[in-house]
């Protein structure tokens, strides 16, 4: 495996990594914060954090053009698809979230064939195929809930693993000619039209909970660790590899999720959890020797 495949391998893995305590976390959050707050919170969290070490560097080149390609992308991933993904979680179950967003990396194998004509090639089919069968291995649909209560919620976490698709195979497109620390920045921003008057009017309406310490940590969690540092991470991924490549790396969410349970509510590793875990590796290992 090449040096660069195999950094954009650990990246994208570091990132869904990240994303798998991410959801038990906003979880607690957002029964104190409401949903677009905490995105508004989250996004502008990324933008100073990342916005520093820009600032650290001084190698901003970017036209206006670029600017006003990356933003608009940005509210596709940031503002549209974190909605969801937000909306989503809180209406629905974080089982229903591990199942409908294990769907991302399909919808991304459709969008780079179509947006950046990757050849859809027999052996990423049964990458594909391998690992989905060792996330649903790993997350048991069986704990799945189709109630009609839910229906919205679900609704919006397939939304959300649509357009989030859809945004990680624009930023490979993106970052052919602009770096990823100044397109992961100018993402963040593009959210903040969706966010900001969806989250002043639930401030108007729904208002906050008690701030305890202990939802400052999450925000600071969400905001700096799951946003500034994982998203990079995510972009980095696909600048350096074909997007139905880097796109896999996204099983690794369940298994992390999984194993934080194991930790810290005391959960038992099941056969299922081993066996779904080695197919998901095997199916990293074919796709990246393609």
């Amino acid at each position: 495996m090449k040096h660069d495949s195999l950094l954009g391998i650990l990246a994208g893995l570091a990132a869904t990594a990240i994303w798998g305590g991410m959801y038990v976390v906003s979880k607690v959050v957002m029964a104190v914060i409401p949903p677009f707050s905490l995105i508004v919170l989250r996004l502008a969290l990324g933008i100073l954090t990342l916005g520093i070490i820009a600032l650290i560097r001084k190698n901003w080149r970017v036209t206006a053009g670029q600017f006003w390609s990356i933003f608009a992308v940005g509210l596709v991933g940031y503002g549209i698809s974190l909605g969801f993904q937000f909306v989503g979680t809180d209406l629905s179950t974080a089982a229903n979230g591990s199942l409908v967003t294990s769907a991302t990396p399909a919808f991304v194998l459709l969008f780079a064939a179509i947006l950046l004509k990757e050849k859809i090639t027999s052996r990423r089919l049964i990458a594909l195929l391998v690992a989905t069968l060792g996330v649903l291995a790993v997350i048991d649909p069986r704990s799945a809930q189709l109630s009609s209560r839910l229906f919205w919620g679900n609704l919006s976490l397939v939304a959300a693993a649509l357009t989030w698709a859809l945004y990680s195979v624009l930023v490979r497109r993106l970052t052919r000619e602009v770096d990823v620390l100044s397109t992961s920045l100018i993402a963040f921003a593009g959210g903040l039209p969706v966010c900001l008057p969806l989250g002043a009017w639930e401030a108007a309406t729904r208002g906050y909970g008690a701030i305890s310490p202990g939802v400052v940590a999450g925000v600071l969690f969400v905001g700096v660790i799951s946003t500034a540092l994982a998203m990079f991470l995510w972009n980095t991924a696909f600048a350096r590899l074909e997007a139905s490549l880097a796109s896999l790396t996204f099983f690794a969410q369940p298994v992390v999720g999984t194993l934080l349970g194991v930790i810290f509510l005391g959960e038992q590793i099941t056969s299922l959890f081993l066996a779904g875990g080695f197919l998901i590796g095997i199916g990293l290992l074919i796709a990246s020797k393609d």
